[in-house]
């Protein structure tokens, strides 16, 4: 089976949320769904408000990342969950 590379875009609440505790808990949600985390960055996105992006690997044969993503949408101080971004990786 080969890879996935999925980039998530995890949206706080308000300018007021700790990006990088969220930060830190989506990574660990991550991790413990079996995927491996590479990069993790906070980016602004209009009024304070701030995105944490993550991209990380995971193997195909997990299927989708809705329990991932319904479990990072629980952690307090998220607002919203989107997959920005996947692609397979072989080799």
């Amino acid at each position: 089976m080969a890879s996935v590379i999925i980039t998530f875009k995890v949206t706080l609440e308000s300018p007021d949320v700790d990006a990088d505790g969220v930060k830190y808990k989506v990574i660990n949600a991550i991790e413990d769904y079996g995927a491996d985390v590479g990069k993790s960055e906070i980016e602004e996105v209009a009024y304070g408000i701030k995105a944490v992006k993550i991209i990380f690997i995971m193997d195909e044969s997990k299927g989708a990342t809705d329990p991932l993503e319904e479990k990072v949408k629980e952690i307090e101080g998220v607002s919203s969950v989107e997959v920005v971004d996947v692609r397979r990786a072989i080799g």
